[in-house]
């Protein structure tokens, strides 16, 4: 069954002649006659008495109508949803964001949400462990996190920036002035860092790993606001990427060594459809750090 049989059907029922009906819709009477047969015969019960030109409407015919009329309705409903959705007039955006993000991250979304205020969005934060599982669910259109590791087939990668990794401690702490520090100083130091299972704290296990340094951790915490609290008190320190930092009451000092710039990317599902929200958003996210 087609919607144009449907659309074919009701103008039949409307004029009550073949010849009137195929004018109107600008289709031979032939090609009328043989797609109503067609909906007749799928259904398996007449939708007209033929009683010589002149055509009435079966009982069966005037209670499919109704229904008939429904799904004309309803499609025509879809390609209007469908035009808003083309337009960012509606729609859903489902975004995974890395904590470290969340500053320039935050940004973009007011930007979006002030320009398409009727596409609903949703953000999750997490670590990119928790982020990566539920892109692979299909939960997110895509995520923000920091990937230097190889690439999976299935997923869309999409670098959108290089960031540093800083120390970070109070704007009054004796380090405060420094320019730089070494990966040496900062294992002395006493660290509140990201909670286990972060990328930042694995990756700082690493690079301290590959100098033979034990790093002095006192304290794991799964909130940024909550660290920067600690590390104001000037008695701990954090490592985070420099896209976190904005609080004037504390600095970040960039961490020496080549390796100490982590990659921010957008992944998604390749095999996914891309709304156009998606794309705008990425559009925005892109320019705003740049």
């Amino acid at each position: 069954m087609e919607l144009r049989q449907l659309k074919y059907f009701l103008k039949a029922k409307e004029l009550l002649n073949f010849t009137e009906a195929a004018r109107a819709l600008n289709i031979s009477q032939s090609t009328l006659s043989q797609q109503i047969k067609q909906l007749e015969d799928e259904l398996t019960v007449p939708m007209f008495n033929r009683i010589g030109k002149r055509i009435t409407l079966t009982e069966a015919g005037k209670l499919f109508s109704e229904y008939a009329l429904q799904s004309i309705n309803r499609a025509s409903e879809g390609l209007l949803l469908l035009q808003d959705l083309k337009n960012l007039n509606t729609g859903k955006v489902t975004i995974g964001v890395i904590y470290s993000m969340r500053i320039l991250f935050a940004r973009t979304l007011i930007q979006f949400a002030t320009q398409y205020p009727n596409v609903k969005i949703q953000v999750v934060f997490g670590t990119t462990k928790d982020l990566m599982e539920r892109l692979n669910l299909h939960q997110f259109d895509f995520i923000l996190t920091f990937h230097e590791e190889s690439r999976e087939p299935h997923l869309k990668y999409q670098t959108l920036l290089k960031a540093n990794m800083v120390l970070v401690t109070s704007s009054n702490s004796s380090l405060a002035q420094k320019t730089n520090i070494s990966l040496y100083e900062v294992a002395e130091l006493p660290l509140a860092l990201p909670f286990s299972g972060s990328s930042t704290i694995q990756f700082f296990e690493e690079s301290f790993g590959q100098k033979n340094l034990v790093p002095n951790i006192c304290m794991e915490i799964n909130d940024i606001p909550t660290l920067f609290e600690i590390v104001k008190t000037g008695h701990w320190h954090t490592i985070l990427s420099e896209t976190s930092v904005n609080d004037p009451d504390v600095v970040g000092i960039p961490i020496d060594g080549k390796n100490m710039r982590r990659t921010i990317m957008i992944i998604s599902l390749r095999e996914a459809y891309e709304k156009k929200a998606v794309k705008k958003f990425y559009e925005m996210l892109s320019f705003l750090s740049h």
